[in-house]
């Protein structure tokens, strides 16, 4: 017998033995005590509404006079606000449910017992899957429990469960249902979400541990993330019964494919990775790649962003940091040397000005006191005398140019002080006798 009839007859019996199951179910809706129960539902919704409207906006105010508590408090505070209607209305059924089974028979609050469970178990659900900070796996996650505990609750869970497995295709030996996929989805996005966690947390643990290197920091959090979602992804895909054997040996030839394609991008990566072992460059350096010059923000696998004083944000690709010639100014140590060029005139004393502009220098904030600033004389210029002045500071991601403008204002400020002029370039024009000075007007 043909496999696609048998399937085709297998799905037409399952949709007629659910769609029998809804008719009944249906029709016991309509029974007088069901109908009680669903208005008393009805009424304990209303009544939960109620309350919730009266109470939400002073919840709110309450709140707001919380400014000293600590934010997972204050976040689980507003999860709750935010479901407060939900809450009430899980306290007001149950509460139903156990004065109708003292003052009546059970059989009359059956149905108010299912909307009971029901109601809880999408509340625990929503209270659960707020842990999940991605809104797509959130998403996945929690309409797919409130789907599987609603078909439970009410009983139809094997009937659904058929459905969807009576609906697929093969391959081959491979065959793909509906089941499958939706089971696939669920799990591989649950496993997906406890990985997260856990690589949160780790990652967490393993910025606060002082003894571990910025650098390696970021390697050690990146191979743990690499590693928790291959292996949740790999493991939910088992769990489901998805044979990998095939899915190794396509891998293994898109890789040969992609490696030609994506020879940059791997070239970034093994450079991100160099770049990290060898600690050459970490979070909170401050470097130069050519016209480029800030400190480095992150370290990514493909590129490291680096901010600009002035707000820029650039990504580097790793590759270029490996093969380019990258000053880092706080590779070693954090002490920079910073050197600025000045001049004054012939007449001012060259030693009484070396005095004054070190102490000119000494008087600036961000320049260090126990790696005394020096000045010397670099030569004997046109209209001047050149002077460098050197001076360290232990603090490059506090910028560079603000510091040199400072050490000139404050240069400027003792050279009034003292008298010391700043020359610049004069020119003398002389009329020699018997020369005449002729001007000629322009046409209009």
């Amino acid at each position: 017998m043909d496999p696609d009839v048998v399937s085709t007859e297998n799905l037409t019996e399952v949709t007629l033995d659910l769609f029998t199951w809804v008719e009944a179910f249906v029709t016991n809706l309509l029974r007088p005590w069901n109908a009680y129960q669903l208005l008393i539902a009805l009424s304990v919704f209303m009544l939960a509404f109620i309350i919730s409207a009266f109470v939400k906006p002073r919840m709110h105010d309450w709140m707001r006079t919380r400014e000293g508590w600590p934010k997972w408090r204050m976040r689980a505070l507003v999860v709750f606000h935010r479901r407060l209607r939900m809450v009430l209305f899980v306290a007001l059924i149950w509460l139903t449910v156990f004065v109708m089974r003292e003052i009546t028979w059970p059989s009359r609050s059956y149905l108010l017992a299912i909307i009971a469970n029901l109601a809880t178990a999408w509340l625990i659900i929503a209270f659960a899957t707020r842990l999940i900070k991605n809104a797509l796996l959130r998403g996945i996650v929690r309409y797919g429990a409130w789907i599987w505990v609603t078909l439970s609750i009410t009983g139809l869970a094997d009937e659904t469960q058929a459905l969807l497995d009576s609906a697929a295709i093969s391959f081959g030996e491979t065959r793909l249902s509906l089941w499958l996929v939706l089971q696939a989805i669920v799990i591989v996005a649950t496993l997906l979400t406890v990985a997260r966690l856990v690589s949160s947390t780790t990652a967490a643990t393993i910025r606060r541990n002082e003894d571990i290197s910025p650098s390696m920091q970021v390697l050690a959090i990146k191979f743990l993330q690499v590693l928790l979602f291959g292996a949740a992804f790999f493991l939910g895909l088992r769990i489901v019964g998805v044979d990998l054997t095939g899915l190794a040996v396509l891998s293994g030839a898109i890789g040969v494919g992609l490696g030609f394609g994506l020879q940059k991008v791997v070239s970034n990566l093994v450079s991100g990775i160099i770049i990290l072992l060898d600690k050459s460059i970490k979070p909170g350096d401050v470097i130069s790649l050519g016209d480029t010059f800030g400190w480095i923000n992150s370290l990514g696998a493909r590129y490291v962003s680096v901010v600009t004083r002035d707000g820029k944000e650039y990504l580097i690709p790793n590759e270029d940091l490996i093969t380019g010639q990258v000053v880092n100014w706080s590779h070693s140590n954090e002490f920079v040397r910073l050197d600025i060029y000045f001049g004054t005139a012939y007449a001012d004393d060259p030693h009484k000005v070396r005095e004054i502009a070190i102490n000119a220098a000494k008087s600036v904030d961000r320049v260090l006191s126990f790696k005394p600033p020096v000045c010397h004389v670099v030569g004997f210029g046109d209209s001047s005398v050149d002077y460098i002045l050197r001076f360290w500071i232990r603090d490059p991601t506090g910028g560079l140019t603000n510091i040199r403008g400072n050490v000139y204002l404050a240069l400027w400020d003792a050279f009034q002080e003292h008298g010391i002029s700043i020359p610049f370039p004069q020119r003398e024009v002389k009329v020699l006798d018997g020369s005449r000075l002729e001007t000629t007007s322009l046409p209009d």
